[in-house]
């Protein structure tokens, strides 16, 4: 549930620069998730190919990103038995007024992973 600390420093940055072109639009449609009560837990899968996981929000491509954001939330990945532990899941759980929940699946790292929204 934490970043991993074995987390390639470079690898991160490249997932960082390309969150940091799309961390609007990921922060009103978490504010949309638990404005409408249908999760206090939004997470957004992050990959560079189609997966089932949540409905896509950002396709590759739509703001200079090299890659797909899907929204999705806690429940969904309880249910798909990816979080076997939803009370640690919560306990873990950042701000999501300050911190985006992305589920990066990737070939070199597959994890949670909490990245502060970008300050104005």
């Amino acid at each position: 549930m934490h970043n991993d600390p074995e987390l390639d420093p470079k690898y991160l940055g490249q997932i960082s620069s390309d969150f940091v072109k799309i961390a609007e639009p990921l922060k009103e449609a978490s504010y949309a998730i638990r404005r409408q009560e249908f999760s206090e837990y939004p997470v957004f899968a992050m990959c560079k190919i189609d997966q089932p996981i949540g409905q896509m929000l950002v396709d590759k491509g739509q703001a200079e990103n090299d890659w797909k954001y899907f929204a999705s939330m806690m429940e969904e990945f309880t249910q798909r038995g990816l979080i076997a532990e939803e009370k640690a899941f919560k306990e873990n759980y950042k701000d999501p007024d300050e911190y985006c929940c992305l589920f990066v699946i990737d070939e070199q790292f597959t994890n949670f992973l909490f990245i502060p929204y970008p300050i104005d």
